[in-house]
Formats: structure tokens, sequence, C-alpha cells
């Protein structure tokens, strides 16, 4: 990544994460405190997520600090004293990150990044956590499904006109490229980001001609090598033998014609119906691309019913995870200057203490263990590591390409049940280790007892 297209600042973050922030202050509450990231429950059909978002938070942490202005603004609200702004205009974040390696594939409840550090510093970077795990996790999860569906064809990004701001299609280009996606159309996303980038034309380009073949031959004439013609502005089945005369001319100069595309309509008639003119014709090297309203449903449906596609462009319904608009995850408290801590609403429990993530299985998931973080499984691969210590990385930060080598093994290495797109009631099994157990009755019944609360 060549530079940030978005911006880092500490004042994005809740006001009561700053006026809770003040109170510790003013109590000189100092002590380390632990905070856990984690996925309470899945999405409907969902049985995985897709960790990104975790060097996004880094690179946050390491350059985390209050500007002048930021400082001026608060002191504008007329709520905080002079004593706290100058606290905050010296802090930097100086404690520690443990947390899966961006792309590892995690399961419901489990601790996805965990931030030790003075309870304040640990307090004010909520906001910003909870958004940059959420949003990662939830586009590149619902990329990944769609990967997945797609059997090996391509799929593409054709989200930014839908997403919800110049911010989100960065990332949606980003997390879906992660996932496995070929290229975008996000020319913006391509600069920062190095990721390839598709596109050819749109209907209005065609009905800016006289007839659609003039349209068809002007693209050509620029763009030989990279012609993928668009079909379906006023009879998919007239055009494409138009664009068998395309190709033809093409052939004349000695290249090729990329692909037809198909926006809309019965996808799979036009598409087998395209097929046949394609190959009849002798272009069977042309490939067949389409898109509209596409998603690891329509995908898994289109291929199972035998549609000849080559390629998918997905836009909308991955770009605002539209079947999924958000995932219920938190960041919660649980521990505090060295003394375990738990939340005990209804639905809303939470795992005190520091913890670790447990593996069975390598070439092929077998079950997690959550446990406590000093614990060690025979057999079991801990997947939680350490990357920032006193406010420094310890792991240098990884290409794109190597996160997404990484979430292809991930995705090849779940049980084939989990990858359908309507998987079977069964859930991948995660489960607590004994210490870990224990732990949580010894907080529950010290709280009942401090709390006076009896069952």
């Amino acid at each position: 990544m060549k530079a940030k297209p978005v911006l880092y600042t500490p004042l994005f973050t809740d006001l009561y994460e700053l006026t809770m922030a003040a109170v510790y202050f003013e109590r000189e509450m100092f002590a380390p405190a632990t905070f856990s990231f984690f996925v309470r429950r899945y999405p409907k059909n969902w049985r995985f997520f897709v960790a990104v978002g975790i060097e996004e938070i880094l690179s946050f942490l390491e350059e985390f600090r209050f500007l002048e202005e930021d400082l001026a603004y608060l002191e504008s609200l007329g709520l905080f004293k002079r004593d706290f702004l100058d606290y905050l205009a010296k802090l930097r974040f100086s404690g520690e990150v443990w947390a899966l390696r961006e792309g590892e594939i995690f399961f419901e409840g489990e601790p996805v990044l965990e931030v030790t550090a003075p309870i304040i510093e640990a307090q004010l970077i909520e906001t910003f956590v909870i958004n940059a795990l959420n949003f990662g996790t939830l586009v590149a999860t619902k990329a990944a499904r769609c990967v997945l569906a797609a059997r090996g064809k391509v799929v593409v990004d054709f989200a930014a006109r839908r997403t919800h701001g110049i911010d989100a299609s960065l990332k949606v280009a980003k997390a879906s490229f992660l996932a496995g996606f070929l290229a975008t159309s996000n020319t913006y996303a391509g600069k920062f980001f190095e990721i390839p980038v598709t596109g050819t034309m749109a209907h209005s380009f065609i009905e800016s001609f006289p007839k659609e073949i003039d349209a068809f031959r002007a693209f050509a004439q620029t763009f030989p090598e990279n012609t993928v013609l668009l079909l379906d502005t006023y009879d998919t089945l007239a055009a494409v033998k138009k664009a068998v005369l395309i190709a033809k001319e093409l052939e004349r100069q000695g290249v090729r014609l990329r692909g037809v595309r198909l926006d809309s309509g019965d996808l799979l008639s036009l598409s087998q119906q395209v097929r046949r003119i394609l190959d009849e014709a002798g272009l069977s090297y042309v490939k067949i691309f389409v898109s509209g309203g596409l998603d690891e449903y329509r995908i898994s449906e289109l291929l199972a019913q035998g549609a000849p596609i080559d390629a998918f462009g997905v836009g909308t319904k991955v770009g605002v995870s539209a079947d999924a608009p958000y995932l219920d995850a938190a960041y919660k408290l649980v521990a505090y200057n060295g003394r375990p801590v738990t939340k005990l609403s209804t639905g809303k429990k939470t795992l005190a203490g520091p913890k670790q993530v447990f593996r069975f299985g390598k070439d092929l998931f077998e079950k997690d263990l959550i446990g406590l973080r000093e614990e060690e499984i025979e057999g079991a691969s801990p997947l939680l590591q350490c990357h920032m210590k006193e406010g420094k990385r310890l792991l240098p930060p990884r290409s794109l390409q190597e996160i997404r080598k990484d979430i292809a093994r991930g995705l090849a290495s779940l049980p084939p049940w989990l990858r359908e797109v309507y998987p079977a009631h069964q859930f991948y099994p995660v489960e607590l280790t004994p210490a870990l157990q224990r732990l949580q009755v010894q907080v529950e019944e010290e709280i009942r007892r401090k709390e006076g609360l009896f069952s």
C-alpha cells in the first residue's frame, strides 16, 4: 500500500469513551486493562468469519496522538478540564496487542484481538477497533462466501458506486481482494492498494453511438486486446451476433475478443444461448461475464443449473453485505489491574481474563479451544500472536498478496460442509478449556457475592 486513504485520528471515538477517560484520569486509574474483541453469533447461513482489520488497527495505534486542533475542539465542548487535555496531548499508545493474523479464519465467540494497556488508552481506541474489525471482517467473509460459491470461476468487485461512502468503497475493494476476488472496478482502490483493476463499457457508451455495432467497433479499435462487449442494451441475442462480427475482425488483426457481458434478464438462459452462438462461430475462447444483483446465493444457483459463465461481477450485495449488514461484535473489558472481570447481562456474557485460541487440525480444521493465555494444549496450534508490545510492532506488516494466500489456504482447510452457501445446521466445534471454565465460575461467584446477587 503506497499511502493511507483513511484519516487516522483518536477523535474517531464515541464521546463516552472520553468522558470515562476523564473520570479515570481524575481518579488516577492508570492500571492495565485487557479488552477483548469477538463476534457473538453468526448471521443467517454463515458458519465462519475471515479476520480483516487487524493491520489497520496496528497502524492506527502506531500513530495514535491528539493534534492541537483535536484538543482545541475538545476544549470548545466545555466538558473537559485543562489538566486532562494536557494529559491527552502527551498520550501515546503504550500497550500490547495479541491478535489473530490478518486473514485468519475464526468462529463465533472466539477472541480475535485482545488489547492490554493503561485503561484510558485501551478505552479510547474501542470505537476504532470495533469499526475496523467489524466492517473488514463483514465484507471479507461475504466476499469469501462468493468466492467459494463461484467454484474457481473469476469474481471481481463492482461495488464502489453503491457502498456507503468513499472510505467504505476502498475497504470493500481491499477486503474482497483479500478474500479472493481477482480485481476491482475502483481505480482509487487500485492506486492505493495496488489491486488489479478491470472494466470496459456501460450501456450509456453504446447508447451514445448511432448503432450498437458502431459502439462495439469503436471500443475494439481503441482497446483491441481488452474488449469485453456489453450485450444487453437493446437485444442480447442480436448483440451477440454483432459481437461475433467484431471477434472475427479482431482475429484478422491477430488479437482475440476477451469476452461478452450480460447484466440483466434471465442469466441462465441467456448465457446458454450466447455460449451456443459463440461456439458455433468458432469463438469458444470468448468468455461470458455476468453482473447485476449477484451474491453467493445467485452465483451458486446459476452454476448449479449449469450456466456456462466464466466470471462474475459482484457489487451492491457484497459492498453493503445486503443480507447481513452488521456483525454482532463487541470489544469488552475482561481484566483490570490484574483482576479478571466479566459481564453477566442476559445473552451478552463475556469470557473473563486474557485468552488464547487453540486449533486442532492443519490441512483440515477439526475443532478449536478457547483457553487462558498462559495455557499450552498438546496437539493444537495457538492462534493469537503478540503483534505489539509497549506500543511497538513486533511483526512487520504483510503484503496483501501474502494475506490473500493465507485466506485461500484457510478457506481450503474448512470442512467441506462449512464451505456451503446453505450449510447444515451443524456448527464448527468451539469449546472452553477446563481452566477457562473454572475461571468463569470463580469470577461470577465473586461478582454475585460482592453485589449481593443470589439465584
